[in-house]
């Protein structure tokens, strides 16, 4: 579990600069409604990211933070400078990998057990993380790009390939 729990961390502090990089545009762009959306998701990611660290030692987290920070905030920032469509198709993409990605963590607890509470810790995030995703796609609508499409598939390829990664290092 903790290889699992050495993704997630990653993953969440991943989360948190995708929501800085969004920040950042959307401040420079006086996007106010972009804002609204990158804090209170923000929010929610700095809340799982102290969550997973409560649970993770600093000793067994990822040593690629910094490289997870970049890709975070990049992951953010690109879409942000195309507009909000953009914004809420990448953070779908996004979150439909991490529901998977929990999914299947919650999936294995049920199956072999593990330390008491983290099935609920992961059943929690996981319930924010859908609720993500959902309003999300709810606001890119239905119709994407083949670009914004594209960008999507690249994103959540790069998320399974740091999954894999950072239960490595």
């Amino acid at each position: 579990m903790v290889r699992e729990l050495r993704s997630d961390h990653a993953g969440e502090s991943g989360a948190v600069y995708i929501y800085k990089g969004i920040t950042a545009v959307a401040h420079w762009r006086q996007d106010v409604e972009l804002l609204a959306f990158a804090r209170q998701h923000g929010d929610t990611e700095t809340e799982h990211l102290r969550l997973i660290e409560d649970w993770l030692p600093a000793e067994r987290r990822s040593r690629l933070l910094l490289p997870w920070r970049m890709a975070g905030w990049l992951t953010g920032a690109l879409p942000a400078l195309f507009g909000r469509r953009a914004v809420y198709g990448t953070i779908a993409a996004v979150e439909t990998f991490v529901d998977v990605h929990y999914q299947q963590q919650i999936d294995h607890l049920r199956q072999h057990g593990g330390p008491a509470g983290l099935l609920p810790l992961l059943a929690r995030c996981q319930v924010d993380e859908q609720h993500h995703r959902d309003e999300a796609a709810a606001l890119a609508g239905h119709d994407s790009p083949w670009l914004l499409r594209w960008w999507c598939k690249v994103v959540s390829s790069g998320s399974a390939a740091a999954v894999v990664l950072a239960r490595r290092v």
